[in-house]
């Protein structure tokens, strides 16, 4: 009779091995997944860097250039990469959930951290920042708009729901930490 192997036990720390952030533009997804990426000792993944560095432009170029249904192709075909993946934190772009496959995959894979704000704090949080689908009309009423349009699909995709209006980025992450082993704990029950 062979010895039971021994259990691979994570360090209290790394309550999973796998989670990503999803929300709106200007919600926190990049900070919060790379400080929350620290506190669970994982690799962090910006799904924006990464089609960055794949196509060789930034985002708003993609956009300008090739649309953003290209954009959204290169989207998915990051997702379908990302939850292969172990060990990681992935953090998608605003829009990655609205795309039915996007959301079947993350929440297969899951669990999915959905962050959301108020439309004056994403507008005060991205006003300074070249955003393609806000750059037509009136910014605050875009925000508005985009965020009704795509509340169901980040209530599709959710397994935890964290406002980040007026935190602290560590408040935030600390209260991820607690939900993920609640979390954790409810798969397993």
């Amino acid at each position: 009779m062979q010895p039971a192997r021994p259990r691979r036990h994570l360090p209290p720390e790394r309550v999973v091995t796998w989670v990503a952030m999803a929300g709106f533009m200007g919600t926190g997804k990049s900070r919060i997944g790379w400080e929350l990426s620290r506190r669970l000792q994982l690799t962090f993944i910006d799904t924006d860097r990464v089609i960055e560095r794949v196509s060789g432009m930034r985002i708003a170029d993609v956009f300008e250039f090739y649309g953003e249904s290209v954009f959204r192709d290169y989207e998915t075909e990051v997702v379908r990469r990302c939850v292969r993946l172990d060990e990681v934190v992935v953090s998608t772009g605003g829009g990655t959930i609205m795309r039915p496959e996007n959301r079947a995959l993350l929440k297969a894979r899951g669990p999915v951290v959905v962050l959301s704000a108020s439309p004056e704090t994403v507008y005060r949080r991205t006003r300074r920042h070249r955003r393609p689908l806000l750059e037509q009309g009136d910014p605050l009423e875009r925000i508005r708009q985009l965020m009704a349009d795509r509340q169901a699909a980040y209530d599709e995709v959710a397994s935890i729901r964290v406002s980040t209006d007026g935190r602290d980025s560590a408040d935030v992450v600390e209260e991820i930490v607690a939900a993920l082993v609640a979390w954790k704990e409810q798969q397993e029950a």
